[in-house]
């Protein structure tokens, strides 16, 4: 009976000693950071950086908590390049409109979680990882940025570096890393991205990609942050850890092409906007 007791223990101490290394593969971002926006089109969950950008993220919090994004619409939408949404004719009134400083970049801090990938990217000095979201960054300038990506989320603005306020955009396209230490980016979708893909788009032809008439355009219903949702409304989300041995072997296998299907194998650099931890909700 004793051996069968240490036995069990012992198989006991090593089942969860293996699950607990399988969670760690995982991380599941934090509640006040997570933001629920429902769309004509469908739900849209992002999660914030306040890391990168904390006076933006503040703003944006804000301006949700106030419900200001309620019943405004996506009304500047351009097929491969960004949706953008706000309040078009500047009508609805907000007391948090004021002009914001660029957050283009941050300094980087003395331990800074960024994983490093690759080198000379054709946008950045060093391209990697931070906290799961593809970032450069730039050893002489000392500075870290997010990348622009397809579900980067960002402050859209004049042409007066400091003039954002309350529009934002998501980007829909892979042609948008001219815009990386351009604009400041402080989240990105991390549910929803179809959703975000089947917003109405303007007419091929206006090149601004406005779309004139509101009855055309795709509508904010609502957006909250996760703490306001109803706990058994949430969507539980995990995202893959940047660093998890699953997500560096499928780097590792991915810059050396090894699926007999590559004929030809690439010259071993990586797009950091396709190779994304992956994302993965429980029922």
């Amino acid at each position: 009976m004793k051996t069968f007791s240490a036995i069990f223990v012992i198989f006991t101490f090593f089942s969860y000693s293996a699950l607990s290394k399988v969670q760690t593969e995982w991380r599941a971002p934090r509640l006040e950071n997570q933001v629920y926006m429902q769309t004509d089109e469908g739900l849209v969950i992002i999660e914030l950086a306040p890391f990168i950008a904390p006076n933006h993220v503040k703003r944006f919090k804000n301006l949700v908590n106030e419900g200001y994004y309620d019943g405004l619409d996506f009304y500047r939408v351009i097929d491969g390049f960004v949706a953008q949404a706000g309040d078009v004719d500047e009508k609805k009134p907000t007391q948090f409109n004021r002009q914001l400083a660029a957050e283009f970049t941050r300094s980087i801090p003395p331990m800074s979680a960024f994983q490093l990938e690759q080198k000379n990217d054709f946008m950045a000095p060093e391209t990697g990882y931070l906290h799961e979201f593809p970032a450069g960054r730039d050893l002489q300038t000392k500075e870290e940025w997010l990348l622009h990506c397809p579900g980067n989320v960002a402050m859209a603005r004049e042409v007066d570096k400091d003039s954002a306020s309350t529009h934002f955009y998501i980007v829909i396209g892979q042609a948008t890393r001219h815009l990386d230490r351009n604009m400041s980016s402080f989240g990105q979708v991390i549910y929803g991205m179809h959703v975000v893909q089947s917003l109405k788009r303007a007419h091929v032809n206006v090149a601004t990609g406005l779309i004139e008439k509101s009855g055309q355009r795709s509508k904010i219903q609502w957006i909250k942050m996760a703490e306001n949702i109803a706990p058994d409304q949430r969507i539980k989300i995990e995202i893959q850890k940047q660093d998890s041995k699953a997500f560096q072997e499928r780097l590792r296998s991915s810059r050396n092409l090894e699926n007999e299907f590559f004929h030809f194998k690439g010259n071993g650099n990586l797009d950091m906007c396709y190779y994304k931890p992956k994302a993965q909700i429980h029922e």
